[in-house]
């Protein structure tokens, strides 16, 4: 964690929850133990890398991943998560994500418009 004029900003972590090509129940369950091992470690965001699927429809990890987000965050164990789509200056969440996480600010994929990741806010 870094401290930015009195503000602590936590870390941002990055995991490819498609490397390997796993069925969308592994995929799942990467995504669910790096959410629940990532608190302790001073991680505040993570980037989540499932790809758009070589269908060009969306693939099936990428719709999981977010209907499981969204059960998550209405339990309130994530704050919010935000779509490749969506990761932008000039997105509410976006914005409201910077001041959990100031390296989402310099993360490569913001203002790509990248359906094939997903930043998951904790």
């Amino acid at each position: 964690m870094t401290k930015e004029g009195g503000k602590i900003s936590g870390l941002l972590r990055e995991v490819n929850i498609k490397a390997g090509l796993p069925i969308v129940d592994d995929a799942i369950k990467r995504v669910t133990y790096n959410i629940k091992n990532a608190k302790p470690m001073g991680v505040s965001a993570i980037k989540l890398i499932h790809g758009y699927g070589s269908t060009g429809k969306g693939g099936g990890i990428r719709t999981e991943v977010r209907k499981y987000l969204e059960r998550l965050k209405s339990k309130r164990e994530i704050k919010n998560f935000i779509t490749g789509e969506k990761f932008s200056i000039f997105d509410e969440d976006t914005r409201t994500a910077f001041l959990v996480c100031d390296a989402l600010r310099r993360d490569s994929d913001l203002e790509r418009h990248n359906n094939g990741i997903t930043i998951v806010i904790l």
